[in-house]
Parts: C-alpha cells; structure tokens; sequence
C-alpha cells in the first residue's frame, strides 16, 4: 500500500483539485491523508463535507512542511510514501509509473516530472552545487521532451515524490527544525549516504502551481531557503567534499546579502544567515548521526557546477 500525504496550510482552494486527481489514480492501493497545520480558512470542514474518505490529521499549530508530512508519516500504514504539495494534481497514471522503480529494492526515492500550470517544467530531480545551493533539474524549461529518459537522479523534490518506507525508518523522517524548504534536499542527501538510490519516472506527470501556499519570492521564502541551506550542507556533506567546498559555500551565502538588499529584503537575508550561523550547534550535533555507508566519489558524482545545470 502506498501512503499519501498532503500537507495543508489555509489551502481549501487548491485540496479539490490534488483529491479528485487522487481518486482517479489508475493505482488504487493506497490511503490518502491530509495533514492541516491549522488552517483557518474552514479546509478541515471542506474535507469532512467533500472527501469523507480522506483521513483528516489536524496539528494544533503550523509545523510547515517538514512537520506536516512527519505527521501523516507517523499516522500511515503503507509501504511507500508519496509527498504532494496540495497545490499539485497528478495525471491519472501518476503513481502506477512512479512504483515502478521501487521493484529494485536499492531504490529509495523516486522524482516525478513536475509540471507548472501553463506546461513549463517545474522539477525533474534535484541537483547539487559546490556552494550547496540546490535546484529542480530543468526548471523554467519548455517541457520539449529533453527530460524524457528514465534516468538516475539525486534526489526528487518532495513536492511530488515517493519514498521507502524502509528507508526513513533507517535514516529517519525530515528534518523539523528546517519546517519549509531544503528539507527535501536534507532527506536525499542522508539517503544517499546510507546508499540508496533516487529514479526520475518521466511517465509520471504531476502539475503544479509552485508557491501556492509560502509564494516565490516572498520574505518567508528567502528567510528558510537561505537559512537552510546552510544547515543541511553542514549536516549532510562528507568532511573532504565540506572542507574543499568551503570557498564556494562561504562566497555564495556572502554573496546573495546584497543581491537580496537590492530586492528589499536585506533584513530578512541577514537575519537568514545569523540565525543559520546560531543554529550551528545543533547541526553539528546532528551530523554526528547522520548515517554514512557510502564513499564520498558517491556523493561528489552528483555535485554540479552552475555551467551544467542545464545538460538533462
């Protein structure tokens, strides 16, 4: 059985369209959660009126998006896992082509072709940079078939993935402490290092309307994107790849304070990278768990520069 959860936070707009796409999955094995971070918009009300066969997880507060998935992570039964944003509607083969995969048991993640509305693409995986900066494979791309082979990625993003189950209970859920952003990045990186394996699936196409709930650009976007990518190169990064990646994390998180000011977000971006700089600590208590299983070449193979991250 696969498990499918939806976080939700004020989205009762955008739930009828992710549900009905669920229901018409040509997969039928699977039970469909969704996880309200405390709504005020009546989401929960709309659930209950209009999807009786959705189970319903209600948090008192908002625990974003990390928070939201581990909660119905923790109330599911399933063997897998998929992650949709509630923003997201999946074509009807959707999961049917994502499983496929996961027949190969070295395989622990799968990324879908993400898709934004007016056909662009939004994600084909995740890619990695020297300074830890990440970003969706193809993104912003006229979808013109360039992305069309089944291949080996590094990660998928969350906003339309499928997980083992086996596998996050060997390497743990995402991480709370990130709540929005880069905690996909966070679980394929530590899935990586325990040795599993990440599939793009082509053939499964989900659709969305990227910053429906956070928006693109906004200050909380640029607070958690900035903040987090720090914390989860200084957790997840083998001590070689770190140290020899040091120039270019520490020139890249310098270099986007004043790209960032010229926006007029200079207060959110410093407060950004001070409270990274703060939560260091912790991170560094958390690397100590991190499992590692793999040599850091399986890891560095993945590493892009900004020059390639455009090549399918």
């Amino acid at each position: 059985m696969i498990s499918v959860i939806v976080p939700n936070y004020n989205g009762k707009g955008y739930l009828k369209r992710c549900l009905t796409s669920i229901s018409q999955q040509t997969y039928d094995d699977l039970e469909v959660i969704v996880v309200d971070n405390a709504s005020i918009d009546a989401s929960v009300d709309y659930l209950r009126i209009n999807f009786p066969w959705v189970r319903v997880v209600r948090n008192a507060e908002n625990l974003g998006f990390a928070g939201g998935i581990n909660a119905g992570i923790r109330e599911s039964e399933g063997e897998f896992v998929l992650t949709l944003n509630n923003d997201t509607w999946a074509d009807e083969h959707f999961v049917e082509r994502l499983i496929e995969p996961m027949n190969d048991r070295s395989v622990g993640m799968c990324a879908s072709k993400m898709l934004l509305p007016d056909g662009r693409i939004d994600s084909t995986g995740i890619c990695l940079s020297r300074s830890g900066a990440a970003w969706d494979r193809g993104a912003f791309e006229p979808d013109k078939g360039q992305y069309d082979q089944q291949r080996e990625v590094f990660g998928p993003c969350a906003g339309a993935a499928l997980y083992r189950k086996q596998m996050m209970d060997e390497i743990g859920l995402f991480d709370e402490d990130f709540f929005l952003y880069m905690e996909d990045v966070d679980m394929a990186l530590r899935a990586r290092l325990a040795g599993w394996r990440c599939i793009y699936v082509p053939e499964a196409v989900a659709h969305h309307h990227h910053g429906g709930t956070a928006g693109v650009g906004t200050d909380l976007a640029v607070y958690y994107g900035n903040r987090n990518v720090v914390w989860y190169v200084v957790k997840g990064f083998p001590a070689g790849i770190l140290l020899s990646s040091l120039p270019w994390i520490i020139g890249r998180n310098l270099a986007v304070i004043p790209y960032y000011a010229l926006q007029g977000q200079g207060r959110v971006i410093l407060k950004s990278k001070l409270d990274s700089l703060l939560g260091l600590p912790g991170v560094f208590k958390k690397r100590r768990t991190v499992l590692r299983k793999v040599k850091d070449s399986e890891i560095k193979r993945f590493i892009r520069t900004w020059s390639e991250m455009k090549r399918p």
